[in-house]
């Protein structure tokens, strides 16, 4: 049974011997992934698929996730800022819903502002457009993934 959910709480409750979760910023032209290890401490920017076709896009996601023993998945959900929805959080909540097929646990996560505060990070550092083109999804993808291992061990 594969659950799609936006409460971490049962999410963990899927996961109880935790194990390596994999984090998704899903955009129109890519997906940055991001991995955490198995004890859900730190996330780290991991690989960035530019999109196609889903089902091509679907295989070299279930194929990373199988190479990297993936456990769980977490995908950034873009809300308003009032927190209601919008057409961007209903395009996430159709592709998750189309990965729920692959059996693991799907987490939902508020991703306001991740790839603000990403951007912000690499203007900060200097880095030139097209080094922040390269970097940004992956690293909202990392952004995304540890404020979720943050609340997922919150109380623990």
């Amino acid at each position: 049974m594969s659950l799609l959910t936006t409460d971490r709480v049962a999410f963990r409750e899927c996961l109880p011997e935790g194990g390596r979760l994999i984090g998704m910023d899903v955009g129109t032209k890519t997906i940055g992934l991001a991995l955490c290890d198995d004890r859900w401490s730190i996330a780290s920017p991991a690989h960035t698929i530019n999109r196609g076709k889903f089902t091509k896009d679907k295989i070299a996601i279930a194929a990373f996730i199988a190479q990297q023993q993936v456990k769980g998945i977490v995908i950034g959900l873009p809300l308003n800022l009032d927190g209601t929805g919008s057409p961007r959080s209903q395009s996430s909540r159709a592709f998750a819903q189309n990965l729920t097929d692959l059996g693991l646990p799907i987490l939902l996560w508020d991703e306001r502002w991740s790839t603000q505060a990403v951007t912000r990070t690499l203007l900060e550092a200097d880095a030139s457009r097209a080094r922040r083109e390269v970097l940004v999804d992956k690293l909202a993808a990392s952004y995304i993934l540890q404020g979720a291992i943050d609340g997922l061990v919150a109380g623990l």
